[in-house]
């Protein structure tokens, strides 16, 4: 581990910073999203759950390419226009945007689920006692669904830290600005350095492990509630 430059554990805080960020923009905009799609009796509710589902099928570099296409420099950023010509592109916010579009699917359906177990019979009993809707969704329901909140918290988090193909495509490989841990482990690859590559490996693993270790505590926690 000493043989690593101090660029990787700047590395590091980056690619934490981002997992953060991108996580609670991921509860703030997932949540009602959830709520919407488990509730919502629209005809449109599966076609919006279909897009959201996209980023799961849809190859991370392919995704990342369209959101360079959008957000990045003229002539080719069409949106970048929309705030004074200024691009998204090659900047922790491009990677949050991609990081929060490849994360969305993931996020968004254990909410789902966990709104869906829910039923409507706890909501028809506060709204007897003239909770508001509003009160009763941050009352009865989020209590309620909070397992399936906690799980789709370290899903978005746990795939913001080792995703790739997006991030790459639109925030470059910059040192200290967008050059996040699964880059270096690239890097280390493309030259040959191995053995930096295995630690940073063993590492991501080793943290992909704990992930899988705190989902399974979570269901058991779940499922003690349910009893």
């Amino acid at each position: 581990m000493d043989s690593f430059s101090p660029e990787i554990w700047q590395s590091l805080g980056l690619t934490i910073e981002l997992a953060s960020v991108t996580t609670v923009i991921l509860l703030i905009i997932g949540t009602p999203l959830a709520w919407w799609l488990a509730r919502s009796k629209s005809l449109w509710t599966e076609a919006v759950a279909m897009i959201i589902a996209l980023p799961l099928v849809l190859p991370p570099t392919v995704l990342g390419f369209y959101l360079l296409a959008l957000l990045g420099p003229r002539p080719v950023g069409v949106l970048a226009s929309l705030w004074g010509g200024r691009t998204l592109a090659f900047t922790f916010a491009g990677l949050v945007v991609g990081s929060v579009l490849s994360a969305l699917p993931l996020v968004v359906q254990p909410i789902r689920n966990a709104f869906a177990a829910v039923g409507d019979r706890p909501l028809e009993i506060a709204a007897t006692l003239r909770a508001s809707p509003l009160y009763a969704f941050f009352t009865v329901a989020v209590p309620l669904a909070l397992p399936g909140i906690m799980r789709a918290a370290v899903l978005g988090f746990a795939h913001t830290i080792g995703t790739f193909g997006v991030v790459v495509m639109i925030g470059g490989n910059i040192p200290g600005r967008t050059k996040v841990l699964s880059a270096f482990l690239f890097d280390f690859v493309q030259v040959s350095r191995w053995r930096e590559a295995s630690w940073l490996a063993g590492g991501m693993a080793m943290f992909a492990v704990s992930v899988v270790l705190t989902l399974t505590l979570i269901d058991k926690y779940s499922r003690r509630r349910s009893t």
